[in-house]
C-alpha cells in the first residue's frame, strides 16, 4: 500500500496527526550538538544554491534543526537571502529580504520574520519539516503553508532541511494527499538524501 492512495479526508487527517505525534517524539530525542555546523557544511558541499539565486531559508523554531550557521555561511558566500513571512491561514507564504544582523519581528505560531520590507520571490527554498521519506513526501505542521507556496512557485528549487532522524523508513512512509508537494532532496547533518533513491543513499 502506498500513502498516495485516495484516502478520505478524515482518515488522512487522522494518519497525519498520528505521524506528527511520532515525528515530534523522534525529533525531541535528537541530540543537537554539532548538527547545525554539520548541516551548513553539507549544504555548501553537496547542494549549494547557484550564485546569485535568491535563497529562502527559515529561522529555527523550538527544537527544529538550527539553520542559523547555514544562513551565516550562505551570506558569507555572497548568497542573497530572504525569510518567509507567515500570512493568515489559507494563504501561501510571503518573503522579505534579510541578512544576518537585520531586525526580526515575531510572527504567528512562534515564528520570527523580517520586520519590514517589500515582498520578493525566492529562486531556491530550504523547507522545514517534521518527517520525510524516500519518495519525497514531507510532513509539515498542518497549516499547508509550504504546500501552497511551492505550488505557486513551480520554477523554484525546494530542498527539505531536517535531522537525519526525521526520516521515516518504514512503509507506508509519510501519509500524503494529492495537494502535498513532494521534495526532490532533503539536506540533513549526515548528508543530502536524494528522494526516489534506495534506502541509505546520500549524494
Amino acid at each position: 500500500m502506498t500513502t498516495d492512495a485516495p484516502y478520505c479526508d478524515v482518515l488522512l487527517a487522522e494518519m497525519k496527526a498520528e505521524a506528527r505525534r511520532v515525528a515530534l517524539a523522534r525529533r525531541a530525542a535528537v541530540d543537537p550538538a554539532g548538527t547545525a555546523d554539520a548541516l551548513a557544511a553539507v549544504v555548501l558541499r553537496d547542494c549549494p544554491p547557484p550564485p546569485g539565486a535568491l535563497v529562502s531559508a527559515f529561522w529555527p523554531m523550538g527544537p527544529e534543526i538550527d539553520t542559523r550557521p547555514l544562513l551565516a555561511a550562505l551570506h558569507a558566500a555572497g548568497q542573497p537571502l530572504c525569510l518567509p513571512v507567515t500570512p493568515r491561514r489559507g494563504q501561501p507564504l510571503r518573503f522579505r529580504r534579510w541578512a544576518p544582523g537585520d531586525a526580526l519581528g515575531h510572527g504567528p505560531m512562534g515564528t520570527r520574520q523580517p520586520a519590514d520590507g517589500p515582498d520578493v520571490t525566492p529562486d531556491w527554498l530550504f523547507v522545514p519539516l517534521l518527517a520525510f521519506d524516500r519518495a519525497g513526501r514531507r510532513l509539515g505542521y498542518g497549516g499547508g503553508y509550504y504546500d501552497r507556496t511551492l505550488a505557486a512557485l513551480p520554477h523554484a528549487t525546494a530542498v527539505g532541511v531536517a535531522y537525519a532522524a526525521q526520516e521515516m523508513h518504514d512503509p507506508p512512509g509519510v501519509p500524503a494527499g494529492p495537494t502535498d508537494v513532494r521534495l526532490g532532496r532533503v539536506a540533513t547533518e549526515m548528508g543530502v538524501v536524494v528522494c526516489g533513491s534506495a534506502p541509505g543513499a546520500h549524494s
